[in-house]
C-alpha cells in the first residue's frame, strides 16, 4: 500500500496551491490535505466553487505517479475520476464520469477536478488532483447551474471522514494500476461509464451546434466525436461544450 500522509486543516486559500509548496517526507507516496473551508477554492480555468463551510469535501491529492510519458498524461485524469465514481458508487446508483473528469449523477453536478501536474524529460513527475465533492450541502447560490450533493441524493447527511477514508483507499488502487502500467484496463473503466457514452447528443463547438455520438477520449485528453454525417471531429477541452447536459431551464 503507498506510504500516505494526511494533513486536515481548519481554513485553507487552496489546497491545491498548500500541495504545490509542499515538500513531502521521504517514502512519502501520497499526500493529502483536506480542509473545512477553502477562500480561494478553484474550478478549472476562472470558475470557482461553491461550498458551505463544514458541509462539503474540499480535498487535493499529490501524487509522484512513475514511468506516464506526456502524451498519455489523461490517464492520471481517468484514474482520479474512476476513483471517485467507484466511491459515490457505493452510495448510490446512477452516476457517470463527464468529460474530462467531472462525475455527475443522472444530469447534475456532484464533482468537479481541477488536476495540476509537473513535468521533467517528458514524463509527468507530480500530480496535484484539486477535489471537490458536494456532500450535505443542500441549498446553492452561486450560477452553477446543476449542482447535487450527496445527501439531496440519497435523503440523509453522509460522513465526510468516512468518504474520505474510502476515496483515499480507491486513488491507492488506481494509482497502483498506473504504476503497474495497466494503461488499459484504466481506459476500459473510464469509458464504459463515460457521460453521454452511448447514442447521439448535442454539442457545440465554434461553428455551432450538432449532433453527434462519442468515439472515445483519448490518452492525450481529446474528445473524439462522429457526427450525423460520420465526419469524425475531434477536440481538446474547452473547445466543445456539452448542449443536453441539463434540466429544463439550465444549461452548461
Amino acid at each position: 500500500m503507498m506510504k500516505t500522509k494526511i494533513i486536515k486543516l481548519k481554513e485553507t486559500g487552496s489546497t491545491n496551491l498548500y500541495l504545490k509548496n509542499y515538500q513531502p517526507e521521504e517514502g512519502e507516496s501520497m499526500t493529502v490535505v483536506v480542509a473545512d473551508y477553502q477562500s480561494a477554492g478553484r474550478g478549472q480555468g476562472t470558475n470557482t466553487w461553491e461550498s458551505e463551510p463544514g458541509k462539503n469535501l474540499l480535498f487535493s491529492i499529490l501524487v509522484h505517479p512513475v514511468g506516464i510519458p506526456i502524451a498519455h498524461h489523461f490517464l492520471l485524469s481517468m484514474a482520479g475520476a474512476i476513483a471517485l465514481k467507484q466511491v459515490l458508487d457505493t452510495y448510490a446508483m446512477g452516476f457517470t464520469m463527464k468529460w474530462p473528469n467531472d462525475i455527475y449523477w443522472k444530469n447534475k453536478k456532484i464533482s468537479g477536478t481541477l488536476i495540476e501536474t509537473t513535468i521533467s524529460q517528458q514524463h509527468v513527475r507530480n500530480c496535484v488532483f484539486g477535489i471537490g465533492i458536494d456532500v450535505n450541502q443542500t441549498e446553492f447560490h452561486s450560477d452553477v447551474p446543476n449542482p447535487i450533493s450527496l445527501c439531496q441524493i440519497t435523503g440523509k447527511e453522509v460522513s465526510r471522514k468516512d468518504l474520505l477514508k474510502k476515496i483515499i483507499k480507491a486513488f491507492q488502487e488506481t494509482m497502483k494500476m498506473i504504476s503497474d502500467g495497466d494503461y488499459t484496463d484504466i481506459a476500459a473503466l473510464y469509458h464504459q461509464s463515460l457521460y453521454h457514452g452511448k447514442g447521439y447528443h448535442q454539442f457545440e463547438d465554434k461553428n455551432g451546434s450538432f449532433e453527434a455520438g462519442i468515439v472515445e477520449v483519448e490518452d492525450n485528453g481529446h474528445l473524439v466525436l462522429h457526427d450525423r454525417k460520420g465526419v469524425i471531429r475531434e477536440y481538446s477541452f474547452k473547445e466543445i461544450k456539452f448542449l443536453d447536459d441539463c434540466t429544463q431551464d439550465s444549461k452548461n
